[in-house]
């Protein structure tokens, strides 16, 4: 593979693009618990981003990225007829997607990066079928069931498991003592631990979103070997890292401070929750939202004070923006795909 090859040149710098959009808005959401219970501050949030977060990525983020890469749209396939459309194609892709959550982030919306790239994805597949190039049928229809249907249960679970979680702390920890202001001081270690878990959680999904599109258009254009070169893992973890330390604070906000009040108690239940369940499908090779994941964690922490401890108005402009997140990229990666097609690059 050449790396001077034009081609290879603007995917890896949309995937760098990409990540550092997923740093910006996704990874800000995974640590914006932490800053807004007091447990972190800014600073220190990018220090323990900037470990974890990579280590996470590089190590253990190849099961969902080859999921992304190859899962969706019928790569192969597309290569066998012509190479040069997988490569547009998943360029296509990682701009739309990536277009997309700089203009949430510059709104303060926690979007799913993942549903992102997945709509970006499958916008270029639609596409490819509609001139002919593959058939309906031949879309990956199963895998994406799967995926649309982890999305569902993943902020469900979340929710849940935070839930739970809290009310036994509540119950147990709480509610014996007479200082709770002694025991939420000492939670800001035990956050401190769980905000590492949640960013090495976060790097191990979410790194797939940038560099599954990357991989796959690097791929046709001659990259050797079926593994996936930790090269392309470390620009996915430093962008993510980059972007969360250059414009992470405004998403951060939204979810530290503005669903509902965060204590190192609560936010170490929202972040303990959130990076359990995506572990769980880091290791089932799903691609899930951590955003979703996450803004139900804590939620589920805010339910546990009762309906009115949660900001119901907020909650609302963050689910109107996930609905349109889907078809958004969808059609977005669409029109740059054929745009890119009828100018013939």
């Amino acid at each position: 593979m050449d790396i001077f090859n034009p081609y290879v040149i603007a995917l890896v710098a949309a995937g760098l693009y990409m990540a550092w959009n997923i740093g910006a808005n996704d990874l800000a959401n995974a640590m914006g618990t932490s800053v807004g219970s007091g447990a972190l501050s800014l600073k220190q949030v990018i220090l323990v981003a900037a470990v974890f977060e990579f280590c996470g990525a590089v190590f253990f983020g190849k099961r969902v990225t080859s999921t992304l890469a190859k899962g969706i749209v019928p790569v192969e396939q597309i290569r066998m007829i012509d190479p040069h459309l997988v490569v547009i194609g998943m360029l296509a892709a990682i701009l739309a997607a990536g277009f997309w959550i700089t203009l949430a982030t510059f709104y303060n919306l926690p979007v799913s990066t993942t549903h992102s790239i997945v709509g970006s994805v499958l916008g270029f597949g639609l596409v490819s079928a509609y001139h002919g190039i593959i058939s309906y049928s031949e879309i990956h229809w199963s895998v994406l069931i799967k995926i649309v249907a982890s999305w569902l249960v993943s902020p469900l679970l979340g929710a849940l498991v935070a839930y739970i979680l809290f009310m036994l702390v509540s119950r147990f920890i709480l509610q014996k003592t007479d200082k709770p202001f002694a025991v939420e001081k000492k939670f800001v270690y035990l956050q401190t631990m769980t905000a590492c878990y949640m960013a090495f959680a976060h790097g191990s999904n979410d790194v797939a979103n940038a560099i599954g599109p990357l991989y796959a258009g690097l791929n046709v254009l001659g990259m050797n070997g079926v593994q996936i070169p930790t090269w392309i893992m470390v620009i996915g973890g430093f962008g993510m890292v980059l972007g969360l330390a250059t414009w992470g604070y405004k998403v951060i906000q939204t979810i530290g401070n503005k669903i509902t009040e965060l204590t190192p108690t609560r936010g170490f239940c929202a972040e303990f929750a959130t990076a359990s369940v995506v572990v769980l499908h880091s290791y089932s090779s799903l691609p899930i939202s951590t955003t979703h994941t996450l803004v139900g964690s804590v939620i589920g922490v805010g339910l546990a004070g009762g309906l009115a401890a949660v900001d119901l108005s907020v909650i609302g402009k963050i689910a109107v923006s996930w609905i349109i997140t889907v078809p958004v990229a969808a059609l977005t990666s669409a029109l740059i795909f054929t745009g890119l097609m009828g100018i013939g690059i």
